[in-house]
């Protein structure tokens, strides 16, 4: 039976994180072309959860165009 520390644990959850949000930004591009710095900007500083990633890997699946992608966050990060 392996044990891991917190700090291990930590690790893990923050690298799958991490690869999940290159994987959503990497479909994005392929989807609807190379995002704006602007997006990108917008994109980082979500600082989105592994389940918030889990929800936009999903709306991009409807978005075809970089305007799709804006309304999306637009709709998300409204307060």
């Amino acid at each position: 039976m392996v044990l891991l520390t917190e700090w291990e644990q930590k690790g893990r959850v923050e690298g799958r994180a991490e690869a999940t949000q290159n994987l959503v930004l990497r479909q994005l591009d392929h989807k609807v072309g190379p995002l704006s710095a602007p997006l990108t900007d917008r994109l980082a500083a979500l600082a989105l959860s592994p389940e918030q990633l889990e929800t936009l890997g999903e709306a991009l699946l409807d978005c075809t165009t970089l305007n799709d992608l804006a309304a999306w966050l637009d709709q998300t990060t409204a307060p």
